[in-house]
């Protein structure tokens, strides 16, 4: 808390409110790094309860109220639907408590932009759960275009690509602008290749040309439950169905612009049969293009004209300092992706029992939610107008 400097992270007690997907994933990181897990909060006291018993968290928190009273709790981690983010948020930060927001911030920039102003008016530390600039050889990429390695920029292409709504029976609360919001792949999955390729290379957006899809107007909402990210699909339900009007995208493309001049692509899809997390980029300098791909997280590829292309095998003791210092297994044992959030809390968790003002490594901030917000509601005007679009990142 606020008020309360923590000589070490093991001494910080946090809450992660969000049993779903998402929610054992930060447990489960914030354990690797030895912070006190003291309470997984449910939608009801009783899913809380189930939930904390499934993954062992000990304690009586049962409720997000039950914990933003405890003076013993330093942190919550909101891994809650997307529509409760703006609430929740401005709930932990009244509460004087630490919080690790998991993405978008909130619903539009209007919601994004007050939790800015309060969180920069506290003395808290407010991270988004950006995770994938985590990857050790996305940090590595990062320190070779600060070095120059790669000379100018020229362009910067990729994907990030699933399926798990390949189907018109796949269903889940995302595909609703009213939990959602009225961008869904984009803003899902997409941003987080924003936010990676924009802390890789320094530039910023600056303007967009979208293009988006929405592959399936209905789909078939269970009258039952449904569970994400399972080996059951709402088709294994024996329970009927209604059909659900969709008005958020499957799909898209995105043509970019930067403030460092380089021009960009990025395509992104939750309907692509075969790819189930894959993300990837290709940034193209004067000197060498650098390429990383998720589904091969170990590895860092540089293409050259007049010298042979090199493979770079994620081994800290060839890498750079920053990229070194978030790969904790020598050469040749793989790191993925529950590492990226292991190595996205520590450096979290260090800035705020530190009590310094910046990290030492730079983690996605509230400023980050709320610029990567702005991004997407330029693509939504952006399809909806047909046309470029300028953000004001001021």
């Amino acid at each position: 808390m606020s008020d309360k400097q923590a000589r070490s992270i093991h001494d910080l007690r946090t809450v992660v409110v969000g049993t779903g997907f998402i929610g054992p994933v930060h447990v489960e990181a914030l354990r690797r790094i030895g912070v006190n897990v003291v309470g997984l909060i449910g939608s009801t006291p009783q899913k809380s309860k189930v939930a904390a018993r499934r993954l062992g968290v000990a304690g009586d928190l049962t409720t997000l109220d039950e914990a933003l009273a405890d003076p013993d709790v330093d942190c919550i981690h909101l891994a809650t639907p997307n529509h409760l983010h703006y609430p929740q948020v401005k709930q932990v930060l009244a509460a004087g408590k630490h919080v690790m927001c998991e993405k978008p911030l909130a619903m539009n920039t209007v919601q994004s932009s007050e939790l800015v102003r309060l969180a920069d008016a506290s003395d808290l530390k407010a991270g988004v759960a950006y995770n994938i600039r985590f990857y050790p050889l996305c940090h590595e990429a990062a320190a070779r275009i600060a070095a120059g390695d790669a000379g100018p920029i020229h362009h910067i292409t990729g994907s990030y690509v699933q399926d798990w709504l390949l189907h018109r029976s796949d269903f889940n609360w995302r595909v609703t602008s009213e939990q959602g919001g009225e961008l869904r792949a984009v803003a899902d999955i997409g941003t987080h290749w924003l936010d990676m390729v924009q802390f890789i290379t320094k530039q910023k957006v600056i303007e967009v040309m979208a293009d988006l899809q929405t592959v399936h107007s209905t789909r078939d909402r269970p009258l039952g439950s449904v569970q994400t990210f399972t080996n059951e699909t709402s088709r294994d339900f024996d329970s009927s169905f209604e059909s659900v009007n969709i008005d958020t995208e499957d799909a898209g493309s995105v043509l970019l612009r930067f403030d460092g001049g380089a021009r960009g692509v990025v395509h992104v899809s939750q309907t692509t049969a075969g790819r189930k997390n894959s993300i990837s980029f290709e940034i193209a300098g004067s000197r060498q293009t650098l390429a990383f791909h998720s589904e091969q997280p170990n590895t860092l590829w540089a293409g050259f004209r007049d010298q042979p292309n090199q493979m770079l095998i994620r081994d800290p003791s060839l890498m750079s300092g920053d990229a070194s210092a978030i790969a904790n297994y020598p050469g040749g044992h793989a790191e993925g992706f529950p590492d990226t959030f292991k190595q996205l809390f520590k450096c979290f968790y260090q800035h705020i029992a530190s009590g310094s003002q910046k990290p030492e490594r730079s983690y996605p901030t509230f400023e980050d939610g709320h610029r990567e917000i702005m991004i997407c509601e330029a693509i939504l005007k952006s399809h909806r107008q047909q046309t470029w679009v300028s953000i004001d990142h001021e």
